[in-house]
């Protein structure tokens, strides 16, 4: 049986002799890590999250307008957008709590916020009703965001 070889089982003059067959061979074998992942119950689907991004993107004029009170507006009519923003940043939830206490005067705690993105991901479409607290906690989540974007937005780089 001729099976088609990997580019690493020949040499490099077989290889560039004939480089089309190996290329072929190794985007066979590509498949997606997202297709594999487990999906429990707090999996945020796709058109979920699409929702959030499209609110902020909405209420912030296509992200020219990354305000405090316009990211907060998106949030309270939809709070998925709290997700996006995170994913956008890049962070964890311990790592956007630990960030918001440091650049605002708010204690943010790690739990609170772990809290708040399982919260969000369960239900993704009911309004957060936040004490006085939560409220402070969150608008310390979003002026850190807003202050990343600002610093990507000037100098291409998160801060």
């Amino acid at each position: 049986m001729n099976q088609i070889k990997f580019p690493f089982e020949v040499t490099f003059t077989d290889l560039t002799a004939d480089l089309e067959p190996f290329v072929s061979s190794v985007f066979s074998c590509l498949a997606s890590d997202f297709l594999m992942m487990p999906k429990g119950a707090g999996f945020l689907e796709y058109p979920i999250f699409e929702r959030g991004y499209e609110a902020l993107k909405k209420e912030t004029n296509s992200f020219q307008e990354m305000t405090p009170s316009n990211v907060m507006q998106a949030v309270e009519t939809t709070p998925t957008v709290l997700i996006v923003l995170r994913s956008i940043l890049g962070f964890t939830p311990p790592e956007w709590a630990y960030l918001a206490s440091q650049r605002t005067e708010t204690e943010v705690t790690q739990g609170f916020v772990r809290s708040l993105d399982r919260k969000i991901r369960l239900e993704p479409f009911k309004v957060l009703s936040a004490t006085p607290t939560a409220r402070k906690r969150i608008m310390a989540l979003v002026t850190t965001a807003c202050k990343f974007n600002k610093a990507a937005g000037s100098n291409g780089n998160r801060g």
